[in-house]
C-alpha cells in the first residue's frame, strides 16, 4: 500500500505561478493541510495491522516542509528520493501561468500544457522516473509507504501505478487536501478534514 500526498498550498500556487523544479513556500493554508494530512495518516495508519511504514518525500523545500509535519505525527524519518520531485518546467519556472498562456496559446488549449515547456520534461521523462520508483518498492501486500510529491509527478505516478492510459493519468485531479491510497492496482481518494 501507497498513501501518496501532494505537498501543501504554496505562495506560488496562490500566485498562479509554475514551480516545477524552483521553491516556494508554503502558505499558512498550506501548513495547515499538511498537519491535516498528517492527522488523516496517523488515523488510517491505526486502523492498519501493526507494520513498518517509511515516509519518503520529494527533496524540493514544499514537499518536504509537508514531510516534515507527517513525520511528527508519525515519528517516521523522512527518506528523500528525486524520482518523487515535480516536473521540470524548463524556461516557464517561476512565471506566471496566465503570462505564459497568453504567449503560447496553442500549447495551453490542450490539457497536457505541462508537458510543452522549452527545455522541460517531457511525459515519457517524468512517466520513467516515477515508473523507476514505483519498480524499487517492495511489492504488495507488504509495502508500507507514504510518499509526498507533486502536482504532476503524483498524477504519473497513479498513472504508472493503475496502468492508466495517457489521457486518463493527466486529467485526474491534485488536491492538496486528500490522499490517495494506491493497493491492489486501485487508486483511492481519501479526504482530509477541511481547514481553511
Amino acid at each position: 500500500m501507497i498513501y501518496l500526498t501532494r505537498h501543501g498550498q504554496t505562495e506560488w500556487n496562490v500566485e498562479g505561478r509554475m514551480q516545477g523544479r524552483r521553491e516556494s513556500a508554503l502558505t499558512p493554508l498550506g501548513v495547515r493541510q499538511a498537519g491535516a494530512m498528517a492527522d488523516l495518516l496517523a488515523d488510517l495508519i491505526a486502523r492498519d495491522p501493526p507494520a513498518p511504514w517509511r515516509l519518503v518525500s520529494s527533496p524540493s523545500g514544499r514537499a518536504q516542509a509537508s514531510a516534515e509535519a507527517i513525520s511528527r505525527r508519525l515519528g517516521l524519518p523522512v527518506e528523500l528520493d528525486e524520482r518523487l520531485i515535480e516536473i521540470g518546467c524548463g524556461e516557464w519556472e517561476g512565471r506566471l501561468r496566465a503570462e505564459v498562456a497568453e504567449i503560447y496559446p496553442e500549447k495551453f488549449a490542450a490539457r497536457e500544457w505541462f508537458f510543452g515547456a522549452p527545455g522541460g520534461e517531457t511525459y515519457e521523462n517524468v512517466w520513467a522516473r516515477v515508473s523507476s520508483w514505483l519498480a524499487d518498492q517492495t511489492p504488495e501486500p507488504e509495502r508500507r509507504i507514504i510518499a509526498v510529491s507533486h502536482g504532476v509527478a503524483g498524477r504519473l505516478l497513479r498513472g504508472a501505478y493503475a496502468g492508466l492510459s495517457r489521457e486518463e493519468t493527466v486529467n485526474q485531479d491534485v488536491p492538496q487536501d486528500a490522499i490517495f491510497r494506491l493497493m491492489d492496482g486501485n487508486i483511492h481518494r481519501l479526504a482530509c478534514e477541511p481547514v481553511s
